[in-house]
């Protein structure tokens, strides 16, 4: 539903997006993270035919961005970060309003469903200006889904929400995830966790990683961090970290949850499976074993290794001036 190649843009002299190349297939949640300023936006409103790329290609529903910028619209249903509503309008009369603009046949009913999908059919003669953030958020829900599109983007939804809210709308775009492609733009990579099939972190226009969540922390982790709680004659924190570091394979050893709480966070080299040595070497020291067990890793942890790692290689953007003309460099790029 969405295929992405080498797309870039630039403004002037500054590269906003570096040549990011990704899909997202049909009924996918693809979350699409980073840091403000890593190039979300820029993507996404090229994506919707908002603005056009400076180089690579970009297709949605099978349609050009570029190309068939009409098409494209027709079949993408967009929530930028500040929705366009009007605040003298009623909730139904503007959805029905985005309605018309596109053209849905029989609006009213459309525009009915659309409503109580998105839990705002109770409010729909309600003035916007009245609105809540979170209700206001649900109105931007409906006018993109009225027209019932192939692919939604969404750009940072649950921003400026209360936990309820966020809750709430969390749970739609699952619901929406069922019937629909839905790239998901947030900065908050505990959300993308909970909501997402795929994610996709961007780090200054480039992609640092894609993959599940899941095989995004398998990757990092490696069983490489183990919580290790202590007992018998190991609840001296010097001589406890001296004999978990005595053991083959282990790299560092650090105190977790304060010096006197005899539980420590134990880290290996990669690939190296040292539970059994831990164990052994506790026992043979006089020490108890109260708790064994893998660190989980979170996506917020991945993020900032990967983005260190980028930065550690000293990766940087191109920021060539763009040529003078903007679609032979497409071709160029297509070649």
């Amino acid at each position: 539903m969405i295929d992405v190649e080498n797309l870039v843009k630039r403004y002037g002299a500054f590269t906003a997006v570096a040549g990011i190349s990704f899909k997202a297939d049909a009924g996918e949640i693809l979350g699409f993270l980073g840091p403000n300023g890593a190039g979300k936006t820029t993507t996404m409103r090229m994506l919707t035919g908002y603005m056009p790329p400076t180089a690579g290609t970009a297709k949605v529903a099978g349609f050009d961005v570029f190309e068939q910028s009409l098409e494209v619209r027709k079949n993408v249903g967009y929530l930028p970060e500040t929705v366009p509503l009007y605040p003298d309008m009623t909730v139904k009369s503007y959805v029905r309003y985005i309605a018309d603009l596109r053209r849905v046949p029989k609006a009213a009913s459309r525009v009915e469903d659309v409503l109580k999908a998105v839990g705002m059919y109770n409010r729909r003669d309600s003035l916007i200006r009245n609105a809540s953030k979170g209700m206001r958020q649900r109105i931007g829900l409906a006018q993109a889904l009225v027209h019932d599109p192939a692919v939604l983007i969404l750009d940072e939804p649950t921003i400026g929400l209360d936990p309820l809210q966020v809750t709430e709308v969390r749970e739609l775009v699952r619901d929406l995830g069922k019937k629909h492609t839905v790239m998901f733009s947030t900065h908050i990579l505990s959300e993308a966790e909970q909501i997402c099939d795929r994610v996709i972190i961007l780090n200054s226009g480039q992609i640092v990683a894609m993959d599940t969540p899941i095989h995004l922390r398998d990757r990092l982790q490696h069983g490489a961090s183990q919580y290790v709680r202590l007992g018998g004659k190991l609840t001296d924190s010097d001589t406890a970290k001296r004999v978990l570091f005595s053991v083959a394979g282990v790299t560092n050893v650090e105190p977790y949850g304060g010096e006197d709480a005899n539980g420590y966070i134990v880290r290996v080299h990669e690939a190296v499976d040292v539970r059994s040595r831990l164990a052994s070497a506790i026992f043979e020291a006089g020490g108890e074993l109260l708790e064994l067990r893998p660190l989980a890793v979170s996506l917020e942890d991945i993020f900032i290794e990967l983005t260190a790692q980028q930065a550690s290689k000293g990766d940087h953007l191109d920021v060539d001036e763009p040529s003078p003309t903007r679609q032979p460099e497409r071709k160029k790029a297509r070649a």
